[in-house]
């Protein structure tokens, strides 16, 4: 009957039924199981463009992005997605012009960070509060800072460890939005102390500081909002390994040509510094 209804002959259907996969479907199999196994290492955050460029630059696998877009809506798996959220807070009066005006690019390392705070609560009702200093060269993280409390003392520590760890040469930017933190006397005392120069985009402005907003959107769908945190010491713990074993030496960037931070900048920084 099924055969009538189809239009198909028995013979036809029997061939069908006991006819082996086929060279393309095997392949797919292998390739299916690649992907999931990419997916699970990248903590689930992949989408299709970054799986696409770990098969080819991480394993040597050859095979279009459509292929392996098709390959994982049919195993049921994807990235994790932007979602849009609105701020209505507005920040002090900057001291400092802005110096970026959107351009967040550098010709190397060291010449451009933006900085910012941003927030999650936890199960106990507190709330951890993490600052960072990310270069615009690399989008490598360069300094961070995790508290309790939003305090000037957290952009400052965030400050501290990025001129520790990097030597900034004088002159370099850092540019900031307008909040309480970055308008004080004790922030901008240590900007001049190391030789840094200001910068500040207009009142209320996310997209004035768009790089460092893009890094915390990252960490909130790939860390921040897979799970409940039961405790402050846990959420900062999380941050910590998520920054240092993961966003800084590992996770692939398409601004960068689909690699790490700490990739990006072991294969360019000769070149820039020669520059």
């Amino acid at each position: 009957m099924t055969c009538r209804v189809l239009g198909v002959s028995r013979s036809g259907y029997y061939d069908w039924a006991t006819r082996p996969p086929s060279a393309r479907a095997v392949a797919d199999a292998a390739l299916s199981a690649t992907i999931v196994e990419i997916h699970t290492g990248a903590r689930r955050s992949y989408g299709a463009p970054r799986v696409h460029s770990e098969l080819r630059m991480a394993r040597d696998i050859r095979c279009g992005r459509k292929r392996v877009a098709r390959l994982m809506r049919t195993a049921g798996i994807t990235g994790i997605c932007h979602r849009r959220t609105r701020s209505g807070q507005r920040p002090a009066p900057a001291p400092h012009d802005d110096l970026v005006r959107r351009r967040f690019v550098a010709d190397a390392p060291d010449r451009l960070w933006a900085t910012d705070i941003t927030e999650h609560p936890t199960a106990t009702g507190g709330k951890v509060y993490c600052c960072a200093v990310i270069d615009a060269y690399s989008r490598m993280i360069v300094g961070w800072s995790i508290a309790e409390h939003m305090r000037s003392e957290l952009v400052v520590d965030a400050l501290q460890m990025a001129t520790w760890r990097r030597r900034p040469a004088p002159g370099a930017i850092v540019h900031a939005d307008r909040g309480a933190q970055y308008t004080s006397w004790i922030f901008g005392h240590r900007l001049r102390e190391a030789g840094l120069l200001g910068s500040m985009g207009r009142v209320a402005s996310s997209v004035d500081n768009t790089m460092i907003e893009s890094f915390w959107s990252t960490m909130q769908r790939e860390l921040l909002d897979t799970r409940d945190w039961d405790t402050p010491e846990q959420l900062g713990s999380a941050i910590f390994e998520w920054i240092e074993t993961w966003y800084n030496p590992r996770r692939r960037h398409t601004s960068i040509g689909h690699q790490s931070p700490a990739d990006y900048e072991r294969l360019h920084r000769p070149a820039a510094a020669a520059a």
